[in-house]
């Protein structure tokens, strides 16, 4: 079992990775990249050089290429110490045209050209753009830039090394004092006098690595972060992973001690705080909470996560499916060819004909007329808010599960041992239990991890009609912005769900049935 495991899982990541060249090449390499600007409305307001500018800025953001200007070059000669500041402010300015540049201007141009053509990149030049013989037109200022698209091996590996980081003491470049991690009892937050362990860092990225709630699991760690990739329009700015599992709705006021004593009511998370340099000394509300820079906090609220609303929303609608779908599998193939079996057999050629979009809008029609609320209201949940989508998301679940349920037990139930169980004189209820529903569920208790965990990534058709704020519809969304990142965060996020998923189902398969194992042995 331990080789085995060792090996699907290693098959499994490399399986992962495969995926998410794939997605990445279809999105960075075949698709148009000047559509991530459709929705741009920054985009749209500028005009001639400094337009075509923009789009190259923005395109090393969203991870096409690598851009760099004439005076980046410059400046990086000044931190190698290969020129001074005067020397640059000299070089900086370089004409309109290039028979306009100066003499040291030309000497440096040439060695920015040099340079970069040397290293694979395509030096661009753009004149000015003029509206008369003096006036430069808007936005058409002269450019200088060189760029180059980003191999798809660099784009992994920056990708998958940048994936997990641990906080660490040296993360802020500032002079910060002294560095270090601080263990207390008393956590501050809670104004010095209860009892909740928490450990500090001062240089870290956040001030609280790990500490203590009364929200579950309780213990709560900013030590280690996820980065699925950051997300440009769909959430701009957030990591993927961060946007999956940030709490939503309306704010939750609580009284809280900031680090200077002052109490006041807030929503504010402290427990959140990073370092936001140079941050205490432009803000007077600052200065008045805080001591250090570690002023930037999430706030708290009161709704659950995408993932939260999805999975719970999934994990029912699995319950509801098994706790259904099973026993009336096993009375249809008791019942084989009775109306019983009949009226189940017409569930489910429903379920398989009708397009899932008919029926939960049906659903969702004699849900309303009973009086089931039909949308999701993050800022007044009620419990049957979650009928009607658990109900609509289970449907199709419980006919699956009926269906092959009933196909397995009939085989079962035809083959030559449960004859000869017959024979050996066994009653029906233990053929039953014994052979045929053990080995008639196998195949279904396979199934049952990947159910689990696809709940997380949610439903999109039923999220969207009943507008729950789940993750199903994410992925739809970033492909209808272009949002490169979210796209290969959430892409990554299934491919490891699914591989997961795959590996326990065989596991839990093996613990049902002792008679399969993955042990190979030598003959």
């Amino acid at each position: 079992m331990g080789k085995y495991l060792v090996k699907r899982i290693i098959t499994g990541l490399l399986s992962v990775v495969v995926v998410v060249a794939c997605v990445m090449i279809m999105v960075y390499s075949l698709l148009n990249r000047d559509l991530v600007f459709a929705a741009d409305t920054t985009y749209t307001h500028q005009s001639n050089n400094q337009k075509t500018v923009y789009k190259y800025s923005k395109w090393e953001e969203y991870g096409y290429l690598d851009y760099v200007t004439y005076s980046d070059y410059l400046s990086m000669l000044v931190d190698e110490g290969e020129i001074d500041e005067d020397t640059r402010s000299s070089a900086v300015s370089f004409g309109r045209t290039a028979d306009a540049d100066s003499e040291l201007v030309s000497e440096y141009v040439q060695k920015f050209t040099e340079y970069y053509e040397s290293r694979g990149y395509t030096v661009t030049r753009l004149d000015a753009v003029m509206m008369n013989a003096k006036k430069v037109a808007t936005g058409g200022q002269q450019q200088l830039y060189a760029y180059k698209d980003v191999p798809l091996i660099t784009r992994l590996i920056k990708y998958f090394s940048g994936m997990i980081t641990v906080d660490n003491i040296h993360n802020v470049e500032e002079d910060i004092g002294e560095r270090g991690l601080t263990f207390t009892l008393y956590d501050p937050v809670y104004g010095g006098d209860k009892l909740s362990p928490a450990i500090m860092g001062n240089g870290t990225t956040h001030k609280y690595l790990l500490y203590m709630t009364s929200s579950f699991p309780f213990i709560h760690q900013n030590l280690v972060s996820i980065n699925l990739g950051t997300s440009y329009t769909v959430n701009s700015g957030v990591d993927v992973f961060t946007t999956m599992t940030r709490s939503q709705g309306s704010y939750v006021s609580s009284t809280i001690t900031y680090p200077t004593g002052l109490t006041e009511e807030s929503a504010d998370d402290l427990h959140s705080a990073t370092y936001l340099a140079g941050s205490l000394g432009t803000s007077q509300v600052y200065a008045t909470r805080y001591t250090d820079d570690y002023t930037s906090v999430q706030t708290v609220k009161k709704g659950a996560s995408k993932i939260g609303y999805s999975f719970i929303i999934g994990i029912l609608a699995v319950a509801l499916s098994y706790l259904l779908g099973v026993p009336l599998g096993i009375l249809m193939a008791l019942k084989k060819d009775t109306i019983v079996d009949q009226i189940g057999t017409v569930y489910v050629i429903f379920i398989i004909a009708v397009p899932s979009l008919a029926y939960i809008f049906l659903f969702k029609a004699i849900g309303g007329k009973i009086g089931l609320p039909t949308t999701f209201d993050v800022e007044k949940l009620k419990w049957t808010m979650y009928v009607l989508p658990v109900i609509s998301l289970a449907l199709p679940s419980i006919a699956s599960l009926m269906k092959w349920l009933r196909r397995y037990m009939i085989d079962q139930m035809n083959a030559d041992y449960v004859k000869f169980a017959r024979a050996g004189g066994l009653t029906e209820s233990e053929i039953f239990s014994r052979h045929i529903f053990k080995n008639a569920v196998i195949p279904i208790v396979q199934g049952i991890p990947g159910s689990v965990l696809g709940a997380l990534v949610g439903a999109i058709i039923t999220e969207r009609v009943y507008v729950v704020p789940g993750a199903g519809g994410l992925l739809t969304d970033a492909i209808n912005k272009y949002d490169n990142g979210v796209i290969v965060g959430v892409t990554l996020f299934y491919a490891l769900l699914s591989v997961i998923s795959i590996i326990l189902g065989d596991v839990l398969m093996s613990v049902v049935d002792p008679r399969i194992s993955f042990t190979s042995k030598d003959r």
